[in-house]
């Protein structure tokens, strides 16, 4: 399967977020990646409605959505809904749902793809149940809230043991592997070794002075390190 390379727009500049989400189109991006914040799961607030309504309307790479949010219950299907149909990808913290299997099939219903997000100190068991159903597991590599933080390096393990977990599993469904936080042209290739599948990165990104370059050298560098797998 094609690696997938997922600029975050969190880190984009929003006072120009149309253009930037353009630039990043441009560059050969997947997808996007759209991180949605309230204030109480994680200690900022970020993008709501309105603007996954206006990102639609400029026509967007898909847009991968992430609910770090308490009680995503009530919203995934709003953001589909408005997002419509740019939305590719939902996903929800395992922390925050009190009837995960539900939650997976309330947004699978939507006809989007459904994925779990695990904090970094949040054991892989608590995918244990619910691996067959999801299409994407997402391993948070730094504390999820802000953008621009540290790479968490031991998460290159956990990543490693997901995948054999993955691999060996004799489920028919075997759901993609995606990464999130810090990632760089300096560590990107040794989360793809570890058998990463997608990879979000922020101010790796956006804080890079070619978009179209930093897209293609990620790109080039997981190939080559997903390739070692082998």
């Amino acid at each position: 399967m094609k690696k997938l390379i997922v600029p975050s727009i969190l880190s984009a500049d929003f006072t120009r977020l149309g253009e930037e989400i353009k630039a990043v189109q441009d560059g050969g991006a997947d997808w996007i990646h759209v991180d949605v914040m309230d204030g109480h799961f994680v200690p900022n607030i970020s993008i709501g409605v309105p603007v996954i309504e206006a990102v639609r309307d400029i026509n967007p790479p898909p847009m991968d959505i992430h609910l770090m949010i308490d009680n995503p219950d009530d919203f995934a299907e709003i953001f589909i809904e408005y997002g419509k149909p740019f939305v590719k990808l939902v996903t929800v913290q395992v922390e925050t749902c009190k009837l995960l299997y539900s939650t997976i099939t309330k947004i699978k219903s939507q006809g989007v793809m459904t994925g779990v997000a695990l904090n970094p100190a949040t054991p892989l068991s608590s995918l244990d149940e619910v691996l067959p159903y999801v299409d994407l597991i997402l391993i948070m590599t730094v504390e999820p809230g802000f953008s621009g933080q540290k790479f968490i390096r031991s998460m290159i393990p956990k990543v490693a043991r997901l995948r054999e977990i993955i691999d060996k599993s004799n489920d028919r469904n075997k759901p993609l592997i995606e990464v999130d936080g810090g990632i760089k042209l300096d560590n990107i290739g040794e989360v793809a070794e570890a058998g990463a599948d997608v990879f979000v990165s922020g101010s790796g990104i956006f804080k890079s002075n070619n978009y179209a370059e930093t897209i293609q050298e990620m790109r080039q560098i997981v190939e080559i390190s997903s390739a070692k797998r082998l």
